[in-house]
């Protein structure tokens, strides 16, 4: 076994791999960009090792500084985790010609099946069926995919060749659209892999995203752990994952496990892959291969939970040269889990990043949590926007759906908005407690899955807070308002969610009175709290941050409160402006001043946490201002681009008749 392992990667993959090698007595040595400094899976490693200057992605993907940092660190291995260099290649040829172990597979067979377009081949050769499309080593050009592209080939799905995880990946139902989708796919794709190359495939609806986990070593060994089911997504990204499927079978699994086993085999695959299939909804048995992720799968721990094995002790032991401890008949599988993806998005604005600093970080007690933040930590726009996974287990499958929900309800994340309350939401919806899921369920639902809108309860909880605790016990020190004939009520305006809050608030001997708008009510509270996350009942929590408050409950998230001051931010821009609805950096520029639009026309192009976005024009008319530039960094909010007014038309419509009118006057 080795001494010393670098984990090239960050965030929650590289916390919960250094747990990993605690355990087995093995040091860790963690690499971190100049945003990461202080982050905690640097603090959790043994060693550190700076690898490079912002933008801190890049910092990650420098393949010959990674390998130097390993070298100087004088580690025997270097663990991938996921994303980032852990589908290169030429990083597993570069950890090679170090002298260094790479957990994952060889470059050869990395090559061979992290290339979508080479893995279809490869698993049409070991026997497993696979979907018609455009794929193979001649990449043909845009233009030419757009001329070939019939409507009967329609819907299609355009995916990355060289990674997964849902970027560079685009549905395309009219052909149309088609020219736009390649060309967002390839620069997203390029930003995410540092590869451009696409594969084009029939799309099928509905659809169940079934995956199977397969290790195997280099004596000859290979087996399967079972399924994962990771139908429920967004943006073809996963949000909730479990194992086992609610619709396989023993012996669906078992073909499903031969077929992903014998492609590993054919390919000469070594270490931990996870073989991804799709299969028609209503009968799975109906599966296609959909392609290979060579690493660990974000979703591993809902394997571990039912197998009771650790996914990162086999492959360090798979790297080490040791057989795998455990034959096909040995696998046991017990139980359920179910898996949740706490992202920095908004669902309420379709699941755009958001970012900030986290005030406020509670975790829920008797589940797992692999995490990579904590209070402090700085949710940027550099990064993929999940900043956690809640993983519940339970007897069967009713169970573990229960205590997942329930533990969303006990996390606390304050300050970036998450999807913890839509995230609840979705988990109680009847499709899913009953496994009639498919990959497109939560665009179908659409509104109909929704974290309740904040009460006025909470907006009185905010002002208890923000009055804060009474510095002693002398009755004139208090800040609940005392007088000797009775408290007085506080009253405060607050910014709220929807707009200004008046709110007003008193004590009482046992509890506070509160009064917002036209409704009223008591808080069960035992007074005035200032700490950074003060319990007021088993459903709601306080987080303070300077003058800002966040209320967090389990069914609305975290909502923010804090003193209204003048109306500076009220002013909207309207249509006359384009305003970035998510911090990030523009990619693409496509118009200039004095620039005639049409409405629904793509003018700027946005990249935040690894997802791009494109604004479009609200209305035709033409470009008065352009404010930025291609590379610029812009928050949530910044005018982009301010189109010209509109002009009075000189043609107005009288009943049936069209009127021309001359300075005001009819004609």
């Amino acid at each position: 076994m080795f001494e010393r392992v670098l984990i090239a990667n960050r965030g929650e993959i590289a916390v919960r791999i250094e747990r990993t090698l605690s355990r087995l007595g093995i040091e860790a040595v963690a690499i971190y960009s100049d945003a990461d400094a202080g982050a905690p899976h640097v603090r959790a490693a043994d060693r550190a090792v700076h690898v490079g200057p912002t933008p801190a992605r890049e910092s990650y993907l420098r393949v010959e500084r990674v390998v130097e940092a390993a070298l100087e660190s004088g580690a025997d291995a270097v663990h991938p985790g996921y994303g980032f260099l852990s589908e290169r290649p030429d990083f597993a040829t570069a950890c090679a010609a170090a002298g260094l172990v790479f957990v994952g597979p060889g470059p050869e067979a990395m090559a061979l099946l992290g290339d979508k377009g080479r893995a279809r081949a490869v698993a049409k050769e070991a026997g497993m069926p696979t979907l018609a499309g455009w794929s193979g080593e001649a990449q043909v050009s845009d233009d030419e995919i757009v001329e070939a592209v019939g409507e009967g080939d329609l819907p299609l799905l355009v995916k990355a060749a060289a990674g997964g995880g849902g970027k560079g990946m685009r549905l395309v139902s009219r052909r149309e659209d088609l020219a736009e989708a390649l060309g967002a796919a390839r620069r997203e794709a390029a930003s995410a892999f540092g590869d451009e190359r696409l594969l084009i495939e029939r799309f099928v609806a509905p659809s169940r995203h079934i995956e199977v986990q397969v290790i195997a070593d280099a004596h000859g060994g290979a087996i399967h752990l079972g399924e994962r089911e990771c139908s429920l997504q967004r943006r073809h990204q996963k949000v909730i994952e479990e194992s086992p499927s609610p619709v396989v079978g023993p012996e669906l699994r078992e073909r499903m496990g031969e077929a992903a086993v014998a492609l590993a085999r054919h390919a000469g695959y070594v270490n931990a892959g996870t073989v991804e299939l799709i299969a028609e909804r209503d009968d799975p048995e109906r599966f296609y291969f959909l392609e290979v992720n060579t690493r660990l799968q974000v979703e591993h721990p809902v394997t571990e939970a039912v197998t009771w094995l650790d996914l990162v002790e086999l492959q360090l032991r798979v790297a080490a040269g040791e057989p795998l401890p455990l034959s096909q008949d040995e696998v046991r599988r017990s139980g359920w889990a179910v898996e949740a993806r706490l992202y920095a998005e908004d669902p309420a604005t379709g699941f755009l990043p958001s970012s900030g600093e986290v005030v406020g970080y509670g975790e829920p007690a008797g589940v797992r949590v692999d995490s990579g933040i904590e209070r402090g930590t700085v949710v940027g726009t550099d990064y993929d926007p999940m900043l956690a996974k809640v993983v519940a287990a339970g007897a069967d499958r009713s169970e573990a759906l229960a205590k997942l929900r329930h533990a969303l309800g006990a996390t606390v994340v304050a300050g970036p908005i998450t999807n913890a309350a839509y995230l609840r939401a979705l988990l109680a919806r009847p499709e899913v407690i009953a496994g009639d899921v498919d990959t497109g369920l939560i665009e179908r639902l659409g509104d109909e899955v929704a974290a309740p809108a904040p009460g006025p309860e909470l907006a009185a909880l905010a002002l208890v807070a923000m009055l804060g605790e009474p510095e002693d016990d002398d009755p004139w020190s208090s800040r609940t308002g005392w007088r000797q004939g009775g408290n007085a009520w506080t009253k405060r305006a607050l910014e709220a969610p929807d707009g200004p809050l008046d709110v007003a608030v008193r004590a009482t001997p046992t509890t506070w009175e509160w009064k917002v708008a036209d409704a009223t009510g008591t808080l069960d509270v035992d007074g005035p709290k200032t700490r950074r996350i003060g319990k007021f009942s088993a459903r709601q929590r306080v987080v303070r941050d300077g003058e800002a408050v966040w209320v967090v409950d389990p069914d609305v998230g975290a909502v923010r409160y804090a003193p209204l001051v003048g109306d500076a931010d009220a002013a909207a821009h309207g249509e006359a402006s384009l305003e970035a609805p998510m911090p990030g950096t523009v990619v693409q520029l496509r118009v200039e001043p004095g620039a005639t639009v049409r409405a629904a026309e793509t003018l700027v192009v946005l990249e935040s946490m690894k997802m791009e976005i494109s604004i479009a024009a609200p209305r035709d008319g033409s470009v008065a201002e352009v404010l930025v530039a291609a590379g610029d960094q812009v928050d949530r909010g910044a005018v982009l681009i301010e189109l010209a007014e509109e002009e009075p038309s000189a043609i107005t419509r009288r009943g049936d008749e069209l009127v021309q009118t001359q300075d005001g006057e009819g004609a």
